[in-house]
């Protein structure tokens, strides 16, 4: 599905960051890397001089307080062994962050999404630029919180938020969504790139990295790679970005995502996301700091939007330009959310492949595929379409009972052309009877989380509008006794299921065309 020239082209368009010139110390511009002097306008004195000619600034071993650090085209920032760029805190140090933007596209975003200049390291408009370690940064000094969209859905402002967090209060909602006056100042993101080309980020450790670890939005020909990545809400966000790369990463975010795509209106425009690989990556919802200490917590059981645990690989929520060739291959999720394809603003998905993905202790569905009507975006944004999809070989065990695999559209845009091979799927099991009568809201206009639905009535599989639908050695078990059919197919249009190894009898209620069948 993925033209293997694609990633190849790619890699190849990667620029050649290393420069024939020594690497410049930002000691030489007056930094001190002693924890307590403020050292970004050192670094950054460096990064302007150097970028007259390209080249390569060096942070050596030491601890760099900095506010906000601006790159260059021609730039490669390299961290040295032992060296952190620790981020400063406004309330406790003299100066601030640069201030976010204006105007901004910030209505059918939330703030964090909007804003770029507001950041730890940032850059805008930039070509040929890496951010390289083995160093690390710290972000302990950014603010993981932010407003959320000004987009109110015809004065319903439906969808904005998971149905999950329907209890939360006004005085909790205030504390993660703080008012946009607060942010003046304030810093919320590790790495911020827009607009930006050919672009490297390797070998670092990021720690707290604040709303985004690393935000990419409208950045074409980007490697990531070798990162380790144990942060306090997303990990690495690719906005409306082309021919990127994500491998060999192992990314931490028990509060949000942790591996995500989206298309928004970031930019004012349609983009699509397109020509994306991820492989050889892990994601985690161990908690905080625990991956890179090494004990793999599990005391955190909650992520901030009430459901369980995030630390997963997305595509969406916000889809308006669409996605197009994704590829998502030998990756490891570990105590988290399974995989999410989803598009609510409008926008396509399609051409989307995954395989060889092992799960453990998932915390809501392996798999989740959903359209929905939320349609945050500019009038005229219609409903959006998944189409084209194959996962192959996806293992999931200890997955909480409550969330079936889900592939749910919506009847005037039903899923479509999806093949599911070999998959193996283990469940705690334990559902009733009560749950296996119980109905599942459109919930059309909802937030996307397998939780919109509740507690669903087939415990390993369930599918409603969709079309085209073929899967091939599925094994759906449990640890326990489930009173509930394995699958339920709901206004299904030529769906076959082969080789079904499950206990119990599939349900199938309206559509055409469904034939299940159990393995020898």
């Amino acid at each position: 599905m993925i033209d293997r020239r694609t990633v190849i082209g790619a890699s190849l368009a990667m620029p050649l960051l290393t420069a024939a010139a020594a690497p410049v110390d930002v000691r030489t511009f007056g930094a001190k890397g002693d924890g307590r002097t403020l050292d970004h306008d050192a670094i950054n004195r460096a990064i302007v001089t150097v970028a007259r000619s390209g080249g390569t600034v060096l942070v050596p071993a030491g601890r760099y307080l900095c506010f906000s650090i601006r790159l260059r085209s021609g730039i490669t920032l390299m961290l040295a062994a032992g060296a952190v760029i620790e981020a400063a805190d406004p309330a406790r140090h003299a100066g601030g962050y640069d201030l976010p933007e204006s105007p901004s596209n910030d209505v059918y975003q939330d703030f964090g999404h909007s804003h770029f200049h507001n950041s730890l390291i940032w850059a805008d408009g930039v070509h040929d630029v890496a951010i390289v370690g083995p160093g690390m940064i710290d972000g302990i000094g950014l603010t993981r919180e932010g407003p959320g969209a000004r987009w109110k859905g015809g004065g319903k402002n439906a969808g904005s938020h998971p149905a999950s967090m329907r209890g939360v209060t006004g005085t909790e909602m205030r504390q993660l969504e703080p008012d946009r006056s607060l942010m003046n100042g304030r810093g919320n993101k590790a790495i911020a790139l827009k607009n930006a080309r050919r672009v490297r980020i390797a070998d670092l450790t990021i720690a707290r990295g604040g709303h985004f670890a690393i935000l990419c939005t409208g950045c074409d020909d980007v490697t990531i790679e070798g990162l380790r990545i144990d942060t306090n809400r997303d990990g690495i966000d690719i906005d409306a970005c082309r021919r990127v790369i994500i491998t060999n990463s192992h990314v931490n975010s028990p509060n949000d995502d942790a591996i995500v795509l989206k298309a928004s209106y970031a930019l004012g425009e349609k983009r699509a996301c397109e020509d994306v690989t991820i492989t050889g990556c892990s994601v985690s919802g161990f908690d905080p700091g625990t991956l890179l200490d090494g004990t793999r917590q599990r005391t955190q059981q909650l992520a901030p939007d009430r459901d369980r645990v995030t630390g997963r690989i997305k595509l969406g929520t916000e889809s308006h330009g669409g996605f197009r060739r994704i590829r998502i291959e030998n990756c490891r999720f570990q105590r988290c959310r399974g995989l999410a394809l989803e598009t609510v603003d409008g926008g396509v998905l399609e051409e989307v492949s995954a395989r060889n993905l092992t799960m453990g202790e998932v915390t809501t569905a392996p798999l989740f595929l959903r359209t929905g009507d939320r349609r945050r975006g500019p009038d005229g944004t219609g409903l959006g379409r998944i189409r084209h999809v194959a996962i192959a070989n996806l293992t999931a065990t200890g997955i909480d009972p409550r969330f079936a695999a889900s592939i749910v559209g919506l009847a005037d845009s039903p899923i479509e052309d999806v093949t599911l091979t070999d998959l193996d799927f283990r469940y705690a099991g334990g559902g009733t009877a009560s749950y296996a009568a119980r109905p599942v809201p459109e919930a059309r206009d909802g937030y996307p989380e397998p939780s919109m639905f509740g507690t669903l009535p087939a415990y390993g599989l369930y599918v409603r509008h969709a079309r085209g639908i073929t899967a091939r050695h599925v094994t759906l078990s449990t640890d326990m006794p489930d009173a509930r059919p394995p699958v339920i197919v709901e206004d299904g249009r030529d769906i076959v299921i082969e080789g079904l190894r499950a206990s119990g009898e599939a349900v199938v209620t309206g559509g055409k065309g469904v034939r299940i069948v159990a393995a020898d």
